[in-house]
């Protein structure tokens, strides 16, 4: 009885078995699973996935939720100064290379490297005999022919009483006559061979051409010198005044050649090579004549009156020109400011502690501050630190310490109109 069972069961786990081979066989070999098998699993996951997603959604809104400490500038108006920025180059009003005017042995050299002389100042001495010996001899012969001239016309003058009694004829007056004419073209022929020769002794003195700063000498005494000589003996630079050579865009000419035109004297800045130490103040002089085809600029030139010497000849430094004054311009520190795809634009807390972004029209930028021209109201408060964090709508509390720092870096780093004009127009570009 108990092996017929077992075989009986046998037989059935055979028939499953073959059953399910079959099967496989008509479906080429691919597993179908039922739906219904699948569904527990897919049921059981949902919870979870839920509270995945809850949980994550949470994680979102707290972190929104977070209040984030910031520093805050108020929007205020006051008077800005529209400037524009070029680099500009210090150049001498004078510079005149010393040279001997005669040649001859370098005796004296007077001056010290360095030294502020005026013009006529003696700065070196050339040995002056084999000149006054020419002088001398000049000065000889002018007297010698000087008195045959002298000894002519009183001949003539005897003649001319003669010729009135008819003693002698009128030829010999007549040739009497040309001979005082003759000694008197000698004459001045003498005197100017010696104020020739006078000349050449005072050349021997070599005096300044120009007042102004001597550099370094550029021969010893005892040496031969003469005109011919490139270097000379030493360069004089005029530093007082002083000029400074920059170049601004072309399109900008027309604002300024209107002032000029005015008679309007436009302040002129120069600044060290950070921009941010103002090293003399000057006044525009003139433009040049003309555009550069090249680079699109024209050239401008300041003066300076430069009594502590502090601008020197060739000297690099940040032209700072001054062309008008906006007066009651409303102003926010350039921290403050940020360029997106849409523009510039700020985050303004409002009554709520809250930010909100919101797009400006700024202008010209000048000390760390940013003239704004549409966008803000006075006295509405704008973050400048902490900006990096902020969204639309954020909560914030404002650190009046921090406020202060970053106004002041705002202040210390200020960026010039065309920099500033050129990175907002990279940016949105981007």
């Amino acid at each position: 009885m108990m092996r017929a069972l077992v075989s009986t069961h046998r037989f059935t786990q055979l028939s499953v078995i073959i059953g399910c081979f079959s099967l496989f066989a008509c479906n080429g070999g691919k597993q179908d699973t039922p739906t219904t098998a699948r569904q527990p699993d897919s049921v059981s996951s949902r919870p979870s996935d839920a509270g995945s997603g809850q949980k994550s959604g949470r994680k979102g809104r707290a972190s929104f939720d977070e209040v984030t400490t910031v520093a805050v500038a108020t929007v205020s108006t006051t008077n800005v100064p529209q400037y524009i920025n070029a680099v500009g180059t210090v150049i001498a009003r004078n510079t005149a290379t010393v040279r001997a005017r005669v040649s001859g042995q370098l005796d004296k050299v007077l001056f010290k490297e360095g030294q502020l002389v005026k013009v006529g100042d003696v700065l070196a001495v050339i040995d002056p005999r084999p000149y006054q010996v020419v002088l001398d001899q000049q000065i000889a012969q002018l007297q010698r022919d000087q008195a045959q001239l002298d000894n002519a016309k009183h001949d003539l003058e005897r003649y001319q009483g003669l010729v009135a009694d008819k003693v002698i004829p009128q030829q010999q007056v007549d040739t009497q006559a040309a001979l005082v004419r003759q000694y008197e073209g000698v004459v001045a022929i003498d005197r100017a061979q010696a104020a020739s020769a006078r000349l050449n002794v005072d050349y021997t003195n070599i005096t300044a051409p120009v007042s102004g700063r001597l550099g370094l000498r550029q021969v010893d005494a005892g040496n031969l010198v003469s005109s011919s000589d490139v270097n000379g003996i030493v360069v004089i630079t005029q530093i007082k005044p002083i000029n400074v050579v920059f170049a601004i865009p072309g399109d900008r000419i027309s604002e300024i050649a209107k002032q000029l035109n005015l008679g309007t004297r436009l302040p002129v800045d120069a600044l060290d090579r950070d921009g941010k130490t103002k090293i003399a103040s000057g006044t525009l002089l003139t433009a040049d004549n003309q555009i550069d085809a090249t680079t699109g600029t024209v050239k401008l030139k300041a003066e300076f009156a430069n009594d502590d010497a502090a601008l020197f000849p060739n000297q690099f430094v940040n032209a700072r020109l001054q062309l008008a004054l906006n007066k009651d311009a409303t102003v926010i520190p350039s921290t403050a400011v940020q360029q997106g795809k849409e523009g510039d634009y700020v985050y303004v807390v409002k009554p709520d502690s809250t930010v909100a972004m919101r797009s400006i029209t700024i202008g010209s930028t000048t000390a760390g501050n940013t003239i704004v021209t549409q966008g803000l109201n006075v006295n509405e408060q704008v973050v400048v630190d902490g900006l990096d964090k902020l969204r639309d709508g954020k909560r914030v509390t404002i650190s009046s310490a921090a406020a202060a720092q970053a106004v002041a870096s705002g202040a210390a780093s200020s960026v010039p109109e065309s920099k500033k004009n050129w990175q907002g127009k990279h940016r949105a570009a981007q």
